[in-house]
């Protein structure tokens, strides 16, 4: 964004050596840029700007798409997460599986988002490395010894895998409408690469063939959420190198941080010395109001018990990276710590922080009390991942009640959403964040309850 424009970009893919016919944006056109090519499907990218007001938007292929631009007075962010499920996504009927993303559509054409922020499992990948002989056991059988070619042919079947997922769940109503007129901002998760990536064992991570899931995950990442490559990767991003995919995005009186939480983790770590330098680098000099996006639930209950309990248990050992990937775990306490203090810090410098997370197919908040006032944490899961069993919703209730301060002075509590009497809420879910003049306020819309009354952030 500049002090007249918003500068976008629209990706769409299309069959044979044409070029598309030109995006039409406030009367200007916009020629089709070729990314890659990928098992003969062409990936191509607009790079338009539309001019900042309450009258905006672009035509292509016969249909115009209005676009709310008028940034600088009320402000209306919608923020999604898990938008699949691990088994058997592509499957589901559309209608079931579309259904919050038309409530939303809906929402949207009532009172217009003016941008829509994915904070992670944007696509369920996890199929992707079915149907390969060097991928179908993933990751219980990793094999020790790949000659080149077999690798070559397992990225063929990779890139048509990540190709062909990201082309059906983009095509589902709601999504479709939603993402062609509501500017997207979106950072990855696991299942954006593969269930557990990171928290997996080392040797599974950093063999050939997991290397190669990655790679294939993270060309698909840029293409797909970001209609970029890895040209583009210093412009887009905080680290040039693209070691880690963190990014910042400013507008007017609200600062978007997003921490790239899987490109460096390992089971020891969340972020490697790339991402810390690099969110280190820019939550200084931050607006008034920070978004911090974090794809895993930055405030949550004392898993470590959780852990214990299920490590001692062999049958309940699979789920060891489920609770790996959390910042809770005993393994990250630290890092947490860290990243607590780094909110707490621009607190204290007069920013206002608001986190965002999604992943645990829950909706509920919490806050980070202490400080010059509380810091609040919105966790809406998941968009069209259905919801876990109340059961479940109310054991992690029951463990939030145990209660967690990882820094003195600095409880955090968990309360149920407005309206509701649990402390998690076990219904598909979005986020709404709204600015009104000075103030900022979040509703859920449940799948079956509703939406909630306003919470005051």
């Amino acid at each position: 964004m500049d002090d007249t424009h918003l500068h976008l970009a629209a990706i769409v893919t299309g069959q044979g050596p044409n070029q598309p016919d030109p995006l039409i944006a406030d009367g200007i056109e916009a020629a089709a840029e070729l990314l890659t090519e990928i098992d003969e499907t062409r990936i191509w990218r607009y790079s338009f700007a539309l001019e900042r007001g309450p009258n905006s938007g672009y035509r292509f292929g016969g249909e115009y798409h209005p676009v709310a631009t008028d940034f600088d007075g009320d402000l209306r962010i919608g923020f999604v997460s898990c938008n699949g499920e691990e088994n058997g996504d592509l499957d589901r009927d559309g209608a079931e599986r579309n259904a919050m993303w038309m409530c939303m559509d809906e929402t949207h054409h009532a009172n217009p988002f003016h941008l829509l922020i994915h904070g992670g499992d944007q696509v369920y990948a996890d199929e992707v490395t079915h149907g390969h002989p060097l991928t179908e056991e993933w990751p219980e059988d990793v094999p020790e010894r790949v000659t080149d070619e077999a690798l070559d042919d397992l990225r063929g079947h990779l890139r048509c895998g990540f190709l062909h997922r990201y082309i059906k769940t983009y095509s589902g109503d709601g999504f479709a409408r939603m993402c062609a007129q509501v500017p997207s901002v979106m950072m990855w998760d696991d299942h954006d690469i593969c269930d557990g990536w990171g928290s997996l064992d080392a040797d599974k991570l950093e063999s050939s063939v997991g290397r190669l899931i990655f790679e294939c995950a993270r060309e698909a990442f840029l293409l797909f959420q970001h209609g970029a490559t890895d040209a583009d990767v210093p412009e887009l991003f905080l680290d040039p190198t693209g070691t880690t995919l963190s990014f910042r995005r400013d507008l007017p009186g609200v600062t978007l941080l997003a921490p790239d939480l899987r490109s460096e983790r390992t089971k020891a770590r969340i972020m490697g010395e790339a991402g810390w330098a690099a969110f280190d680098s820019v939550r200084q000099k931050v607006s008034d109001r920070v978004i911090l996006i974090s794809s895993v639930p930055l405030l949550g209950p004392r898993l470590s018990i959780v852990e214990r309990i299920m490590n001692a248990i062999p049958t309940m050992q699979k789920y060891e990276d489920d609770l790996r990937d959390q910042w809770q775990s005993h393994a990250h306490r630290s890092e947490w710590q860290r990243m607590l203090r780094a909110v707490l810090d621009m607190e204290n410098a007069g920013a206002e922080v608001t986190a965002v997370s999604g992943e645990i197919h829950l909706a509920t908040r919490a806050t980070l009390e202490g400080g010059r006032r509380p810091v609040h944490q919105l966790v809406a899961s998941g968009i069209s991942h259905r919801a876990p069993p109340r059961a479940w919703a109310w054991a992690l209730g029951t463990f939030a009640r145990l209660g967690e301060a990882p820094l003195p002075g600095h409880p955090i509590r968990i309360s149920p959403l407005p309206g509701q009497g649990t402390n998690y809420t076990a219904e598909r879910n979005f986020l709404m964040i709204d600015r009104q003049g000075a103030s900022w306020q979040a509703r859920w819309s449940l799948e079956d309850s509703g939406v909630t009354p306003s919470l005051s952030i």
